[in-house]
């Protein structure tokens, strides 16, 4: 069900970009948004995992080093028929985690000290879980297509500013200055709120295969009920 309503939030996106970007954009501008937009994308995506690691100051550890991270991660991903995943440590006091990588074969996980320190082995487990069910559900391939649609319809709509919308293009012209304004305005909002839906569609999922994976519902439900109120009395650097 999930799955379904993911591919109708991008359907959806999708349309809203066809449709405002013939309107204020033209065909010429729709594929040059479209391309620049998968161009970053593109580049990010293929780059992820280094510059979000390098963002939060992640040190990759070893299994001597933090061998009980190291032995959760290896049962999970033997679990969830994944390969084993590069292993990161942040050192930050508020507990948190995320999972990054392009696909399965280059993927890495990343926890906080605070994690480790806040949270119990059963609980962290059940975080790892879900992390490992966005590496499985290839969420980071899923929010970039999302991304790149919703940039191009920004940089449509950035264009239509510039420039006055799509030269002779009688649609515009049909339309007048209001609704013109309106559409260039409001496109953006909307392919952000559906890019908001599709991130919560796949963290509803990855909750759920977090479960499956770990076969320990209660374990993430515990952790996310901890971590709620951990994050709200210690701060992030």
């Amino acid at each position: 069900m999930l799955y379904a309503r993911t591919a109708i939030l991008l359907a959806a996106m999708s349309a809203i970009f066809l449709g405002i970007g013939y309107l204020i954009g033209g065909q010429s501008g729709m594929v040059i948004a479209l391309v620049i937009a998968a161009g970053m994308n593109l580049f990010a995506y293929w780059n992820s995992d280094k510059m979000v690691l390098n963002l939060y100051g992640a040190r990759a550890v070893s299994k001597a080093e933090a061998p009980a991270l190291h032995g959760i991660v290896e049962q999970l991903a033997d679990r969830a028929g994944l390969p084993m995943p590069k292993v990161y440590l942040i050192q930050n006091d508020q507990p948190n985690a995320f999972a990054t990588g392009r696909n399965p074969q280059n993927a890495a996980v990343a926890a906080t000290t605070g994690l480790l320190q806040h949270l119990t082995p059963e609980e962290v487990a059940g975080v790892m879980a879900h992390e490992l069910a966005h590496v499985r559900h290839r969420d980071t391939l899923v929010m970039t297509i999302t991304a790149t649609i919703a940039g191009a319809i920004s940089m449509l709509a950035n264009f239509a500013f510039m420039f006055g919308g799509a030269r002779g293009n009688d649609n515009r012209s049909s339309l007048g200055p209001i609704v013109m304004i309106a559409a260039m305005v409001l496109a953006p909002i909307a392919a952000m709120l559906v890019q908001m839906a599709v991130s919560r569609s796949r963290e509803y999922e990855a909750d759920r295969g977090g479960a499956e994976i770990s076969g320990q519902p209660l374990w993430l439900a515990s952790a996310l009920e901890k971590l709620g109120r951990l994050t709200k009395r210690i701060d992030n650097p």
